[in-house]
């Protein structure tokens, strides 16, 4: 049995090369062993799946280990044995009595396990901008194991899941049709005096409910829909306020296939828009479809953020922060792999089978505007993996990117 993201999703041929991959990554950064406390890395390496992200857990590499090692909370590892290919001493407990315990840890038994493995003098790499590698469980190691040597291991699992394989495009290419078909429903719900919790409940509806033959699971980033002035920053989520007679509002959302994500915003103004606010908003697909042109091998990452830098100057516009961010599998709080950035200085090249968010929004004073797409290099430039046409009864399959370029309505629905 496997579970929606386990192991029973890819080969066991696939799961050995991502392992070979990360030692060789391993072996360059003078690793003996580390420590990935990240959900997605833990998954990505095993199959884990289960929502236990909580409480700290971890998957072990070692260079002279044939398997990863499964530790996490007693209650967890049936769990671990139902969504991995692990063999059992590969799967170990840590003791019930120090979940949420003042003063012991978890990692106190994590430190006795690798002490009792022979690796307590190993150099170990940890994740330490993992969102659950917590403070506490580093002081907890460090003082379990003084004779390692610890560092930052700056998300080495991370960039090894950057170039996804033929069996993860599959999961992200059919995330991108759920998005889209949630996409359309939310949007579809959004009329003036509807409270602005009934479109959010129609999103989680399509998400959930996914598209045939494709369900859809729950990800790691809830809508966000930021209405009115509240469309001059990005990352505010919804209330029971009924949706304006006039004015913007923003939709981004993900849809997500065994926890593979595609992402996707769109802005919708109700009532006649202004002219600056059009302009802004072709200035920003304009924008989009330049730097999209760049989203292939040959160029890198900083070169697809200043072909979309370039169009918003020409029009006296700029946005400071990153462009865009690669995605794949996700847990909460946050569907981006930290790894590379659309943005000024970054040198990583584009290799067919990166997945990326081209966020491209603009956030004013009073206003903004966000129009994103989430895409796949290929070596025939950007696909992308989850669109709409705001102007068209149906979605455009998964993939299609240039029915879309070429309709700029598709962007932006005028009420």
């Amino acid at each position: 049995m496997a579970s929606a993201s386990g192991f029973g999703t890819f080969t066991q041929a696939e799961y050995a090369q991502r392992l070979a991959g990360v030692k060789s990554r391993m072996e360059k950064a003078g690793f003996y062993l580390i420590i990935c406390q990240d959900p997605a890395n833990m998954c990505w390496l095993t199959g884990y799946d289960g929502w236990s992200f909580y409480v700290p857990q971890c998957v072990l590499v070692h260079l002279r280990e044939n398997r990863p090692i499964w530790f996490g909370r007693a209650q967890d590892a049936r769990s671990a044995r139902l969504t991995t290919g692990l063999p059992e001493k590969n799967i170990v407990p840590f003791s019930e009595r120090l979940v949420q315990q003042p003063v012991d840890h978890p990692y106190d038994e994590l430190a006795q396990l690798i002490r009792s493995r022979g690796w307590g003098n190993a150099r170990i790499g940890v994740e330490m901008d993992a969102h659950y590698y917590t403070a506490r469980c580093h002081a907890h190691l460090v003082s379990g194991l003084p004779d390692a040597h610890f560092a930052n291991n700056h998300d080495l699992v991370n960039w090894a899941r950057l170039v996804k394989s033929e069996a993860e495009l599959a999961l992200i290419r059919e995330a991108g049709a759920i998005c889209t078909h949630a996409m359309k429903r939310g949007i579809e719900k959004m009329r003036p005096g509807v409270p602005q919790n009934h479109v959010i409940a129609e999103i989680y509806h399509a998400q959930i409910m996914g598209v045939p033959g494709a369900g859809g699971d729950y990800a790691a980033i809830c809508p966000l829909m930021p209405v009115g002035e509240g469309t001059s920053t990005p990352h505010l989520t919804w209330s029971d306020t009924p949706l304006p007679d006039s004015g913007l509002a923003i939709l981004e959302i993900a849809g997500v296939r065994r926890r593979y994500h595609a992402a996707l915003t769109r802005t919708v103004h109700f009532g006649k828009p202004p002219q600056p606010i059009v302009d802004m908003a072709e200035a920003i697909i304009e924008g989009v479809d330049a730097g999209l042109e760049k989203a292939r091998p040959g160029y890198t990452a900083e070169e697809v953020e200043a072909a979309w830098q370039a169009v918003l100057r020409k029009n006296g516009l700029k946005k400071e922060s990153r462009v865009g961010y690669p995605v794949g599998l996700a847990y909460p709080p946050d569907w981006g792999e930290r790894t590379a950035s659309l943005r000024p200085g970054d040198t990583t090249e584009m290799q067919s089978g990166m997945c990326f968010h081209f966020m491209a929004g603009v956030w004013l004073d009073d206003f903004g505007i966000a129009i994103s797409e989430s895409f796949v290099v290929t070596d025939r430039g950007a696909n992308a993996s989850a669109t709409w046409r705001a102007n068209s009864s149906s979605s455009t399959e998964p993939g299609d990117w240039k029915p879309v370029t070429d309709e700029r309505s598709c962007r932006q629905r005028n009420r």
